[in-house]
């Protein structure tokens, strides 16, 4: 491996001269590519990105599966020490730094979200916490969602400030004049949202968001989990977005895995060897699972429309029903009219709905039948599954949260948390539902049985 080659641009198994990457620009002093920006929509940008063949010519990328790499000078280990080389002219460590198949998958995701680049995780969860370390620091205050994932929510409020002293203030993202006067003038570094808040659907104003975190001088951190394709924050404003790639991106049900996506300088500074918090932390993904995820994506447009699309069908079909069903793509969500204005067009509304059911005791109920009677879905958390996944959120993914928190987000004991699959035919599917609630209450006295839960 010689030193003397002239400035290289990063390639799957060979390097080759600027200008011949691609779509990618590099800057000397980074390691992970800088993506160009020229597509909205981002089924048009994944498949605009550059598609790595395989070692052989292969019409899949090879997979790097070593943990470490050889030199073959002595010198050229001091310098990817130091800095001066690295993955942006084709030279590698260890792969806890820098995977080729991991950088490869970055580099797609970064292509889908619109941002400058992204590194993937061993987990979702580690993509956040190694974000709100990598920009906080020790000491450092965050204005965050009252509603927010229960995992985040305990990460924000418990362990950051025992093990960082890394302190968050809770608002409602909706009051912008409370999102303000939250900031800490000196001290706030990030103001942190969902998309899509998990459980409760209630839609971050990404736009209005990143002005006022403009204003403030803070970084806008977005979850993205809930709504890939059908919005992208980055291109609204958000300076970093972060993904539980598990979920809709992976969509089997059967891989774990996290994103962070925005500026290269910052997906940089936290692989740097010295005091990088991703590189120090060592939430690493596996290189065979990079592989996996990226022979996902270039479908997660059509399943993520047909997860949207049953979803907006069971929506109103239940509101017809009299249930109280909490869906943003029904005109009457107090949030449709701010995702209608910042989801990208024709994806729809997203893939999660809930259905209120008033009573921790009658959810559980309804979920027994759908389950084990009628075999509608499973009684599982996470989502984005091609199998519908359906869970009461206050006993499980937001039990982190005391019950005055999840009455203040608006997590009501009788939530039903629901990731719509598309196995099966929808009709099919639709029908296992009916008779899963005519086993709670007659259909002819739905209106009644429900009267309480109407929307």
């Amino acid at each position: 491996m010689a030193e003397t080659v002239p400035s290289l641009a990063f390639s799957n198994t060979k390097r080759v001269k600027e200008g011949e990457d691609g779509g990618a620009e590099y800057d000397r002093a980074l390691a992970v590519p800088i993506m160009k920006r020229a597509h909205g929509d981002p089924a048009a940008a994944l498949a605009n990105a550059r598609h790595e063949f395989g070692e052989h010519g292969g019409v899949n990328m090879s997979i790097e599966a070593s943990a470490t790499f050889t030199v073959m000078e002595p010198e050229t280990m001091r310098r990817m020490f130091s800095g001066e080389l690295g993955p942006d002219r084709d030279f590698y460590v260890y792969s806890r730094h820098f995977n080729p198949t991991v950088l490869n998958l970055g580099r797609q995701i970064a292509a889908l979200e619109g941002t400058e680049a992204a590194y993937c995780t061993a987990s979702g969860m580690s993509a956040i916490s190694s974000v709100l370390i990598q920009i906080c620091g020790a000491g450092g205050h965050v204005v965050a969602s009252r509603c927010l994932y229960g995992g985040t929510h305990a990460l924000l409020s418990r362990f950051l400030p025992r093990a960082c002293g890394i302190r968050a203030t809770f608002v409602d993202i909706d009051d912008l004049e409370a999102v303000r006067a939250a900031v800490v003038e000196g001290e706030t570094k990030v103001l942190y949202v969902e998309t899509m808040a998990n459980p409760t659907l209630a839609v971050a104003n990404v736009p209005r968001l990143s002005e006022v975190a403009r204003e403030k001088g803070v970084m806008l951190v977005v979850d993205n989990t809930f709504t890939p394709m059908v919005v992208s924050p980055a291109r609204l404003g958000a300076d970093v977005v972060v993904h539980s790639v598990s979920k809709f991106i992976s969509g089997g049900a059967d891989i774990i895995a996290g994103a962070i996506c925005g500026p290269a300088s910052l997906v940089n500074s936290m692989m740097d060897l010295q005091h990088g918090a991703l590189m120090l932390l060592g939430p690493t993904m596996n290189a065979k699972v990079a592989f996996e995820i990226s022979e996902r994506l270039p479908h997660l447009s059509l399943r993520m429309k047909e997860h949207c699309e049953r979803a907006l069908v069971y929506a109103t079909r239940m509101r017809n029903l009299g249930l109280k069903v909490i869906y943003p793509g029904l005109d009457d969500h107090p949030h449709h009219g701010v995702l209608a204005s910042i989801a990208n067009p024709g994806y729809g509304f997203g893939g999660m709905l809930c259905l209120d059911m008033g009573t921790e005791e009658r959810a559980n109920k309804l979920m027994q039948h759908l389950q084990n009677t009628t075999q509608f879905g499973l009684m599982a958390v996470s989502l984005g599954y091609y199998e519908t996944l359906m869970s009461c959120s206050g006993s499980s993914t937001s039990s982190e949260m005391s019950p005055e928190e999840r009455s203040a987000a608006g997590i009501s004991p009788g939530l039903i948390r629901m990731s719509v699959g598309y196995s099966g035919t929808l009709e099919q599917r639709w029908s296992q539902f009916e008779k899963a609630l005519a086993l709670i209450k007659p259909p002819s006295s739905l209106k009644q049985q429900f009267a309480g839960l109407l929307v």
